[in-house]
């Protein structure tokens, strides 16, 4: 439990059936304003898939995938980690066409994460992707869709403040765009986190586009699989949180592989196998749309809009013992 945080003199602006109906009102208009905003449709997605579909999100790499196997064919099937991957392949099913695309409600389990302030085991978000043209494939146009759901954020907090006056939450509504190796030439001497935190509180709300490859130290700012994101065409968007004097992820998001760049970097990777997966061979033959999506935490957005210090405040899930009983020692009370 090193890694908890805990606010001195925290309090809680809503109680337990407030913060239930928050949450709704949170859900509710952030979706219907993404989807308006990037021309999105919700459709279903999987809990899982089979274990060698090579459909499943890899994280960094090292997370094991809850598994098991179905009766009835006796196939391996996997929780999903994410949706990265899957939502392209279903563009193509449902044959979306460019300009437009899909979101989902991704439910998942993350059985390696260690828990504290922003990690649970369970994870919930919302999954988005958008079929784009080949000459949308640049930094402006990703930075163009992060102002777009940048304005669904403050728009959804002031819609929340509307009914829920007594938060105090504030969301600086001015992007600031800076690459991983930027941000490591302007503090030199600290830590990736510790770069998060040091930018994100002198300018409130910031991208931080080119993560997964090696900065000029050798090491990649943070981890990225090398098969969904274009590790040149991609970031994480930040805020500053007050509650928690921390960088507070809301979104990680790029522009996808296209040929190219996925074999390029699944030679960096030292991964080259995967090339014989069915999606992966569908990349490189160039028979999947290209596209942009992302991932934007359910439980993390109502967390800091509400001004919450810990996830689990807003989400139903498992955590150590001892944490719930300190937590509730400080005002801190976990579902």
């Amino acid at each position: 439990m090193t890694k908890l945080i805990l606010p001195p003199g925290y309090h809680s602006s809503t109680d337990l059936r407030q913060t239930q109906k928050a949450i709704k009102l949170i859900k509710d208009t952030f979706q219907c304003k993404l989807a308006a905003a990037l021309n999105l449709q919700r459709v279903s997605a999987p809990l899982f898939v089979e274990e060698n579909s090579g459909l499943n999100d890899d994280l960094n790499g090292v997370e094991r995938p809850v598994s098991f196997d179905i009766k009835q064919t006796g196939v391996q099937a996997v929780i999903v980690h994410s949706l990265a991957k899957w939502k392209r392949m279903a563009l193509k099913l449902y044959r979306f066409e460019p300009g437009t695309g899909l979101y989902t409600d991704m439910n998942a389990i993350r059985r390696d994460e260690e828990t504290d302030n922003l990690h649970s085991i369970y994870v919930d978000q919302w999954d988005w992707e958008l079929i784009i043209r080949p000459e949308q494939r640049t930094t402006d146009f990703l930075q163009q869709t992060v102002r777009k759901i940048g304005q669904v954020l403050t728009d959804t907090l002031a819609e929340l403040k509307k009914t829920y006056p007594q938060i105090k939450t504030e969301i600086n509504p001015e992007i600031y765009f800076i690459s991983t190796q930027e941000l490591e030439d302007k503090y030199p001497s600290l830590s990736p986190k510790e770069r998060e935190r040091a930018i994100t509180k002198e300018y409130g709300t910031v991208f931080i586009s080119q993560i997964g490859g090696p900065l000029k130290n050798g090491l990649p700012h943070d981890g990225r699989a090398p098969d969904y994101d274009d590790w040149s065409l991609n970031g994480d968007l930040l805020v500053y949180n007050p509650v928690l004097q921390d960088a507070f992820e809301i979104s990680s998001m790029g522009i996808r592989v296209n040929a190219v760049s996925l074999k390029n970097q699944l030679r960096q990777a030292h991964c080259v196998q995967r090339e014989k997966y069915p999606y992966h061979q569908q990349i490189l033959s160039n028979q999947l749309p290209l596209t942009i999506g992302g991932g934007i935490g359910q439980s993390r957005l109502c967390m800091l809009l509400l001004g919450k210090a810990h996830i689990g405040e807003v989400q139903s899930s498992l955590w150590p013992q001892g944490m719930r009983e300190t937590c509730a020692k400080n005002g801190i009370y976990l579902l």
